[in-house]
């Protein structure tokens, strides 16, 4: 498997799943609320999550009013959502790399699924495929890390203990890349995997979006909505259409 394909592999397997299990479920609903408020999309409206994991930023969207179809790459995931299906929500197994057939009235692309291949082209692509998949009047929401803020707070290593599994994580910058080692044993079994996400500061991300024809509307730094500051903000959240 290719190297920029870790992704593939990784997101694939359960314990994936395990080490971020306590994701915060609370940030994601205020999110939610507060994007489909200041965007006014009427209930109703068509919102494809891609990539969408297990579905849980999907089935609250759904929950609010509005028809949501998620995509993922891993088949687990989406093995694992459809049990949400319903005539209003539905998941598919999804490729971004990929065209989008359908159109619709907002894509999210949430909590950092963007940015994981090393070839600025295939980045670009990516964007073009979301803008190919939006409705005349469409809007992209990309929920990006703030990379300057994790410059800055950077925590190289960490052991975290879930479901008795001990993972052993070392975070590091290197070649543009937010690289983050993540090593445990299972059953006397050795894993290793590694994720890339690259160093996309609002400038390098302008211009991205420039080339992929979308036109920057909105930058928030959190799921509050408040303005993006480089130095203090968490997120990076882009409103573009």
């Amino acid at each position: 498997m290719k190297e920029t394909d870790w992704f593939t592999s990784w997101f694939n397997t359960p314990y994936y799943h395990i080490l971020y299990k306590d994701r915060n479920d609370i940030d994601a609903q205020v999110f939610m609320r507060n994007i489909t408020s200041f965007l006014a999309l009427p209930k109703g409206s068509h919102i494809a999550d891609i990539p969408c994991g297990k579905g849980r930023h999907s089935v609250y969207l759904n929950s609010l009013g509005y028809t949501v179809t998620g995509g993922d790459l891993s088949e687990n995931s989406i093995a694992h959502a459809k049990q949400f299906e319903n005539e209003t929500l539905r998941f598919v197994v999804k490729d971004m790399r990929q065209p989008i057939k359908n159109k619709y009235e907002a894509i999210f692309n949430l909590f950092t699924s963007f940015g994981y291949v090393e070839d600025d082209a295939e980045d670009i692509l990516i964007l073009k495929n979301l803008k190919n998949g939006l409705k005349e009047n469409g809007v992209l929401v990309l929920d990006f890390l703030n990379v300057e803020k994790v410059r800055q707070t950077i925590v190289t290593n960490e052991v975290k203990i879930v479901d008795g599994i001990i993972f052993s994580i070392q975070r590091k910058i290197v070649s543009g890349f937010i690289q983050k080692q993540i090593s445990f044993e299972v059953n006397g079994e050795f894993h290793s995997y590694t994720e890339h996400v690259k160093y996309i500061d609002l400038p390098k991300m302008e211009t991205y979006f420039a080339e992929a024809g979308l036109k920057i509307q909105h930058v928030f730094g959190d799921y509050e909505l408040n303005s993006f500051d480089v130095q203090h903000s968490n997120r990076l959240i882009l409103v573009a259409s």
